[in-house]
């Protein structure tokens, strides 16, 4: 804070010869009769007054103690050159979670991965598993994971921990001890990883809510649970995911809910007592945001508008199947429109003959009650190896008025009524498009 002081003024008498101080004099004044008065100078000091105590900052310390980042290198290495290091990794001498942090290092000295490849024989792949493993086993360490589970990854090791590298710190402790009490290998602990992951998004999967999110197990076997419940029909394939499904489950609600699914009925094909002919029931499913993307598998088929004519389904190639070592895939003939599916049953087991029709309103479907009436467009797939219409239950693909006008989905009984004996094909599925909700999944009593 500034302080002034000034010299008073004292009377000024143009006989009296005074002295007085100011700062606000002109400085060129007017001639002037009587003598001037000596001029005192001004004494100004800057003093530092105390702030009030409301004011006054606290005083901080502006020295900050230099703390240098943490080695990259393990303490048993770090007296180790250049060329050591790239001994010990070129001869793995140790455990694989010891050495494997020498790479970050050498990067750090100007090494690039296929440099050190070149020099130890660690391709950039494995460079990279065992660094990212080395520093999931340090979160478990953090996480104070029991060291015997540890010690379960010291050989071989690196290739399970890579793969949960993607879970929390609490989740890669429960997932570590659960690969370690089943066994898993490398694709389980994968596997483990990705059902992990996935869980919370499938909130709207019936039988979400039996299973607990915190336990592994219980994760993995909503995976094969989920995936047992997309072959509709009893299937080999089916079975033995509710069996790996009640080998991982862990907790007895979910237990209960999977040996339900394993001991209930096919529901797809009901044989009536005294009756030669099935009941045909046609899945409809609703497809999921990233459904074909999540998919182990998918199928490729043509695809038709319902307004075209009956050559055109009748031309469509009958055939997609993939050739080459980068899977390429190759048609008997260029087709204008196609559609990629998830490799569920009914569209897997269609050897040749698939084909999709394109419906803009599904409406134009036979339903015994209409649940949504809404436009919303579908698509029916057919196989045109079985044309003939043999079931009365069944529902088959047919034309309008000779093929001209289009085509349209009828059951086996009105089709024979109508004198019919031929289709262009059995109707094996209807996909409905994806939608935010999936409160409106049509049941199958909406079937006549």
């Amino acid at each position: 804070m500034l302080s002034l002081t000034s010299n008073t003024l004292k009377p000024f008498s143009p006989f009296t010869h005074t002295t007085s101080t100011t700062t606000f004099l002109n400085p060129h004044p007017p001639p002037v009769l009587y003598p001037k008065p000596s001029l005192k100078p001004i004494s100004a000091s800057i003093q530092n007054l105390p702030l009030p105590s409301s004011q006054q900052k606290p005083q901080q310390s502006l020295y900050q103690p230099f703390r240098p980042p943490a080695s990259p290198v393990p303490e048993k290495y770090r007296s180790l050159d250049i060329d050591g290091r790239l001994e010990i990794l070129a001869n793995r001498l140790g455990l694989w979670y010891e050495y494997g942090p020498l790479i970050p290092s050498l990067i750090q000295e100007g090494f690039t991965p296929p440099t050190i490849e070149e020099v130890t024989g660690i391709s950039g792949v494995e460079q990279n598993r065992l660094v990212v493993a080395a520093r999931v086993r340090d979160s478990l360490i953090q996480a104070k994971t029991d060291p015997e589970i540890l010690a379960e990854f010291d050989t071989g090791g690196s290739e399970l921990l890579y793969e949960i590298r993607l879970l929390s710190v609490q989740q890669r402790a429960a997932a570590a001890r659960f690969i370690v009490e089943k066994k898993l290998d490398s694709k389980g602990a994968r596997d483990l990883a990705r059902a992990t992951k996935d869980f919370p998004r499938r909130r709207a999967d019936k039988g979400w809510d039996s299973f607990d999110y915190t336990h592994p197990g219980d994760c993995l076997a909503f995976m094969y649970y989920r995936q047992a419940r997309e072959h509709s029909n009893s299937s080999e394939v089916r079975t033995s995911a509710l069996e790996e499904a009640l080998k991982v489950v862990g907790t007895e609600k979910a237990k209960i809910v999977v040996l339900k699914e394993l001991e209930r009925d096919s529901e797809d094909i009901e044989v009536k007592e005294g009756d030669s002919v099935a009941g045909v029931k046609v899945p409809v499913v609703r497809m999921k945001f990233g459904e074909v993307a999540a998919s182990s598998s998918v199928v490729i088929l043509p695809v038709c508008k319902a307004e075209e004519e009956e050559k055109e389904v009748m031309e469509a190639p009958w055939e997609c199947k993939s050739e080459g070592e980068f899977g390429e895939v190759v048609a008997e003939k260029g087709w204008k429109r196609w559609v990629v599916l998830p490799g569920w049953e009914p569209v897997v087991g269609l050897k040749s003959g698939g084909v999709v029709v394109s419906f803009s309103d599904a409406r134009v479907l036979p339903w015994k009650v209409n649940r949504w009436y809404k436009e919303e467009p579908i698509l029916v797939v057919a196989d045109r190896s079985r044309k003939e219409v043999a079931a009365d239950d069944g529902f088959y693909l047919a034309a309008v008025d000779g093929g001209a006008l289009g085509f349209k989905v009828e059951r086996g009984s009105a089709l024979k009524e109508a004198g019919v004996k031929e289709s262009l094909g059995t109707v094996v599925m209807v996909v409905r498009p994806w939608r935010g909700d999936t409160d409106n999944q049509v049941a199958e009593e909406d079937w006549e």
